[in-house]
């Protein structure tokens, strides 16, 4: 309900004595406490043996009394979606989806693992009890993934050897696959989401590529090659706009396989190490921006 008064365009005739019609009469709170509790008894299964009632009037049903001149059609009106009733209602199914699909959330710890146990899935880790999770607020000391991870062990042998060539091991900081950025490569294409979808076409495609071109140059796959023999390959679809045609597809690999990497690996604690981030570390006291960067922006 929008608060808008049911009224209609027919303007009220005098009656004798001068004092005008009695205003239109939309629903009184009567009408609207019945359609509620018809409601109700539907959505609670209450009504058994009798027939089920619609919670608003059904076509052919003259709907609640209106005022004179008003014709049944223009009392009878769909349910706005801003109806408390509809949102109620809308409400409600998405919390009931959002548990059936979820029902581990809430739970104790020990009572996802046990049935987690009953499952036969792999045990979970024990979690923080003061940080259960709910549906937008996950558990990050716990985490789960709902989703079976897709690529095979040899996809991912490959994901391997050319992540560690993306972000290979140096003074400043490990290597992509010792801070695991290879399995947030396997874990995103395998999101049951459509852009994850048509990533994971992408990967395994050039996947094939890869290893193929490696067979044709070298009579290897690629996760057998010495990295100087990875890296020629490499040279050649490093960069999209430069790629001959002949490489471009492998380009278009690289290139997402580049980012994923890339983002897997910055977004651990290591990575941050590496990028001298400094964010999202707890503060005893904060005395505002350094003299230095308020000199730079003209702000001391």
């Amino acid at each position: 309900m929008t608060g808008e008064r049911h009224t209609t365009d027919a303007v009220p005739e005098p009656v004798p004595g001068g004092k005008p019609a009695p205003p239109p009469r939309g629903p009184t709170l009567d009408d609207w406490a019945a359609r509620g509790r018809t409601v109700r008894e539907q959505a609670e299964g209450t009504r058994s043996g009798h027939e089920r009632a619609s919670p608003l009037p059904a076509a052919d049903s003259p709907g609640p009394p209106g005022p004179p001149g008003e014709s049944g059609e223009s009392r009878r009106r769909a349910p706005s979606p801003d109806d408390p009733m509809v949102m109620k209602r809308r409400t409600a199914l998405k919390v009931l989806a959002a548990a059936a699909a979820v029902p581990a959330i809430g739970c104790e710890p020990s009572a996802r693992t046990a049935d987690a146990a009953a499952s036969g899935a792999p045990p979970q880790p024990e979690s923080n009890p003061l940080a259960a999770g709910t549906l937008t607020d996950p558990d990050l000391l716990a985490p789960l993934v709902p989703w079976d991870m897709l690529l095979t062990e040899g996809e991912m042998a490959t994901v391997a050897a050319l992540a560690d060539m993306i972000i290979p091991a140096d003074e400043r900081s490990p290597s992509a696959t010792a801070v695991g950025a290879h399995h947030f490569v396997n874990e995103w294409v395998s999101a049951p989401y459509e852009g994850q979808a048509r990533d994971l076409v992408l990967v395994r495609g050039g996947l094939v590529w890869l290893n193929a071109e490696s067979v044709e140059r070298f009579d290897r796959t690629f996760s057998d090659l010495s990295d100087d023999e990875r890296g020629a390959i490499l040279d050649d679809i490093r960069y999209l706009p430069e790629a001959a045609p002949e490489f471009r597809t492998g380009a278009r690999f690289f290139d997402k396989m580049r980012d994923l990497v890339a983002t897997g690996f910055w977004t651990t604690d290591e990575g941050m190490v590496d990028l001298g981030y400094q964010g999202n570390v707890p503060l005893p006291s904060f005395d505002g921006p350094p003299r230095d960067v308020l000199d730079r922006l003209g702000l001391s």
